[in-house]
């Protein structure tokens, strides 16, 4: 939801442009619009923490295994997005490249410690995540030649990485919200 309220609140806003525009653009000349900014970083910032608490609860509940290792990878991950924004270079592409990579793989990883059918939905979001951000990396990397995804601007491809992370990570606390304690 703070995405969301950040795009109404920057003037001219296109989802055309990168999610993280909402927190400022990129140097030479950085420009950052209040109150999208304050209200993208500390959505960012808050996102984060909690994903750190629930890696906590998560890590305490099933004990050391893959998701509840790369779960605080995520969470910190989201973190540095709001403490970075896209003025601070190189720190903000490192943090939402983290974000981006340790989301899907977090999520790919959270169909191993939850039931069928939901196990399917985390795989299919986080495989979904995983495989625009590699499709993109790889039409630039191996073909040298822009992504068939390229019409959708670079914020419409973010989006196609980002989105499906975002309902993960609602899907699985609604989850755990409905999940019964361990007898």
């Amino acid at each position: 939801m703070g995405i969301i309220t950040a795009e109404v609140l920057y003037p001219g806003y296109s989802t055309r442009q990168d999610i993280s525009d909402l927190g400022s653009t990129r140097p030479p000349d950085p420009i950052i619009h209040q109150p999208s900014s304050t209200i993208f970083n500390s959505s960012m910032l808050l996102t984060g923490a909690l994903l750190l608490v629930a890696a906590y609860g998560t890590y305490r509940v099933w004990g050391r295994r893959p998701f509840t290792v790369a779960l605080p990878v995520f969470g910190i991950a989201i973190f540095g997005v709001g403490v970075f924004p896209g003025n601070v270079t190189p720190w903000h592409g490192i943090a939402a490249l983290l974000t981006f990579f340790s989301g899907g793989v977090t999520a790919v990883l959270s169909a191993r410690v939850v039931t069928r059918p939901f196990s399917f939905i985390c795989a299919g979001l986080g495989g979904i995540s995983l495989l625009v951000l590699l499709s993109v990396f790889g039409y630039g990397l191996l073909i040298g030649g822009p992504s068939p995804l390229e019409p959708l601007g670079s914020g419409g491809i973010e989006r196609w990485v980002a989105y499906p992370l975002l309902l993960w990570v609602l899907a699985f606390g609604g989850y755990l919200l409905g999940e019964t304690a361990p007898a």
